[in-house]
């Protein structure tokens, strides 16, 4: 199987958590760090289609070492997004059995209001391009990339598809622009199943909760009830910040 992270981070960054529980279940798993400028030790920055393209070369690369005919994808944040754009724009669903997106900007989002206001505007988008990077930007609600991305429909047979959202993800509001509006998609909410826990967008893939629901979907003959514990609201956002200054 094959991780993706988020926007301005990296493989080990967003998936040292969840990583060695699917390497304990018997799982196989490869990530990849894309859409990076040289040189720089974050990724996930640059123009979101050629990021999409990058999966799939990775992609490639997975099936050629392991033999394998397919994989399975989980995507956090924007690796939600450019691993859809592959399977579903790109030519791979063959390639693909399920799709997990992990706080999946499906829809975009209007991130407070701060997207309308851009739209409205000129200029606002490119300073924010400078201040944040041009992937951020391209992941806004109503965006060309998002309207790309979920024209024809937001699924493909073949494939099966599950988003894992939050009520209160910091990013992606209204937060049901997570959910996938296609056929055959399942869309999880964290706090329907665990009310107690409010982990937001950026502690997701630490949230010990999502990460047993992914564990399961991938090996569903060894599924373990997560554990429902209380998370207080914008737990990990600050440790976000730090990583990103220091």
């Amino acid at each position: 199987m094959v991780l993706a992270h988020g926007t301005d981070s990296s493989a080990y960054s967003d998936w040292a958590g969840l990583s060695p529980l699917l390497a304990q279940a018997g799982i196989c798993v490869f990530a990849l760090d894309y859409g990076g400028k040289p040189g720089k030790d974050t990724f996930g920055t640059e123009d979101v289609w050629a990021s999409s393209a990058q999966i799939g070369v990775f992609v490639d690369q997975v099936l050629a070492a392991t033999g394998a005919t397919q994989v399975d994808l989980v995507g956090f944040s924007q690796g939600a997004s450019v691993t859809r754009y592959w399977i579903n724009k790109l030519g791979g669903a063959p390639k693909v059995g399920q799709w997990i997106g992990m706080a999946s900007p499906s829809y975009g989002g209007i991130m407070y209001g701060l997207v309308p206001i851009a739209d409205a505007v000129p200029g606002i988008y490119k300073l924010v391009e400078f201040g944040s990077s041009l992937a951020a930007v391209q992941q806004a609600a109503g965006s060309p990339f998002i309207k790309d991305l979920n024209a024809g429909g937001d699924t493909v047979p073949g494939v099966k598809y599950t988003t894992i959202g939050s009520r209160v993800d910091e990013m992606i509001q209204p937060n049901s622009n997570i959910a996938l509006r296609g056929a055959g998609a399942t869309n999880i909410v964290l706090q329907e199943q665990c009310e107690a826990d409010l982990t937001g967008h950026f502690q997701l893939v630490y949230d010990a909760f999502a990460q047993r629901l992914v564990v399961n979907l991938l090996d569903p003959g060894h599924a373990v009830a997560p554990d429902c514990v209380p998370v207080a609201f914008g737990t990990g956002i600050a440790d976000v910040v730090l990583a990103a200054h220091s």
